[in-house]
Order: structure tokens, then sequence, then C-alpha cells
């Protein structure tokens, strides 16, 4: 992953009262604390921002890997997404909001309908970027798509991702969203920070199977108890049993920090 360190990348934004969980910073802000903000950068044509979407388990990795904490430090926010970094806070003596990102892309989608907001999905399987836009259009009419585009299974050769890049720039889009799995698509962001022209991106992987129903998104009531992580594994015990034992990890480490703390 390429280092963010020394770059000029953001100014946070003044509510965003930030914690750390064991070094790794998250943000305590609402949805519309956000959104304000993001209507401001877009509106402003501000570049170079982006926001983090953080579990446990991306701070699992933002503890080894020392390029992977710099992106989360230098997001614009660093969002709750999970409830083992609530029931970590909790235990660290932070209240922090659970701000996931299949809801953000739904909460921009809908905010910014009205402000013409133009939305590019890049990444995930071929044709699930397009499927995940057509079934946004259909949530809400009116929606401006600037443009979808798959990534493949391998490394782009300097050619491709300068069609990639030409793609986007030339589409002009407010938001950006990202889909390619955890730390390659936050990889990919940092690496294309300087060379994309776009106020906004996040990496959303999650979203994409949810929005396409490529996979079937947690019930609401599920989501309501935090108990995402046990459906998803039900769906995919196979892909999803590390990354568990990774997101298991930090948290016992951080309630462990936190007792100890107290005690």
């Amino acid at each position: 992953m390429k280092a963010l360190e020394g770059k000029t990348i953001l100014v946070m934004h003044k509510d965003d009262q930030r914690v750390e969980l064991c070094g790794i910073p998250v943000s305590r802000v609402s949805f519309e604390d956000v959104l304000s903000e993001m209507d401001d950068c877009i509106r402003k044509r501000s570049k170079r921002r982006y926001i983090s979407i953080t579990n446990t388990e991306s701070m699992y990795h933002a503890v080894k890997i020392p390029e992977h904490r710099d992106f989360i430090h230098n997001a614009t926010f660093s969002l709750c997404d999970g409830i083992g970094i609530v029931i970590a806070g909790r235990f660290l003596g932070y209240k922090v909001p659970r701000l996931n990102g299949p809801v953000l892309v739904l909460k921009c989608c809908e905010y910014g309908l009205i402000r013409g907001w133009r939305h590019f999905f890049y990444g995930a399987k071929e044709g699930i970027a397009a499927l995940m836009a057509e079934k946004l259009k259909e949530k809400f009419p009116g929606l401006i798509v600037a443009g979808t585009c798959s990534h493949p299974h391998r490394p782009l050769t300097e050619e491709e991702d300068k069609e990639v890049v030409d793609l986007i720039n030339k589409s002009r889009p407010d938001i950006l969203w990202v889909g390619l799995g955890l730390l390659r698509q936050e990889r990919w962001i940092a690496e294309h920070i300087d060379k994309i022209s776009v106020p906004w991106m996040s990496g959303v992987g999650g979203a994409f199977d949810c929005h396409s129903e490529a996979v079937m998104w947690t019930p609401k009531w599920i989501q309501r108890i935090g108990m995402e992580w046990l459906f998803r594994f039900c769906l995919q015990p196979r892909t999803r049993f590390k990354r568990l034992m990774w997101s298991y990890i930090f948290m016992f480490r951080a309630i462990w920090k936190g007792l100890v703390q107290k005690f």
C-alpha cells in the first residue's frame, strides 16, 4: 500500500470528535455531519478527501500494517462499521456510533438526489457494479450514475490503470465508490488519491454485494441487535472464518486494555 504520510490530504470536520482504540482512530459523528461536510466539499469541488469504513478487522490490520494505519488516520472520517468497535469502545470508556458502508451509500444517494450528486461505482466482479447502479436507480429515481467499471482479479497494467483513471475523470463524479474488498480498496484509493479528480472516495466493498443483491443483505432486525457478523458467517463460512478471527483478536485486545486501565 502506498503510504499517505507527509501528504496534505484533508481538513477534518470541525465536529469530528475522534477517539482511538489501540491507536486506531474512529470518528464520533452522525450521518448528518458526514453528509453536510460532503455537500460542502462537493459544492466547492474540493479534492483528495476520502472516508474510511473502519471495522475491527480493519483495525487489526492497521495495527500490523503502517500504510493501512496511515490510511485510516488521514481519512476525513473514519466511520465505525460493526458492533465490535462499539463494544471495544465501551470498555475503553467511549460511546461510538455505528455508521456502516452500505447505509452510507443509501444515505448519500437519497441526500444527493436534489443536489445532483454524481456517483461512480468501481470494482467488484464483472457486472456487479453496473447491477448495483441499476438497483440503486430503481430505489432512487433520478439518481445520477456518472459511470461504472469492474476490476479484474489481477493487477492492472499501467495502460489499463490509466484507462480506468481517464474514464473516471472524464465522467466527473462527485463520489467514487470503490468495491475491491478490505485492504485492496484502501490501497487502491491511496495509490490514486493524486490521480483522480473527485471530491470524495470511499471503499465500501460489502455495499456492492448488498445493493446489487449478489449477496443477501442482513435483515434490519439482525442489524439492530448487532449480529450481522453471525448472519454473514452463516452465508459465507469459508470466507468469513479467518476475517472473524482477526476481528475478535482486535476486539478482545481492546477490551483487555480497557479492563487494565480501569483496574
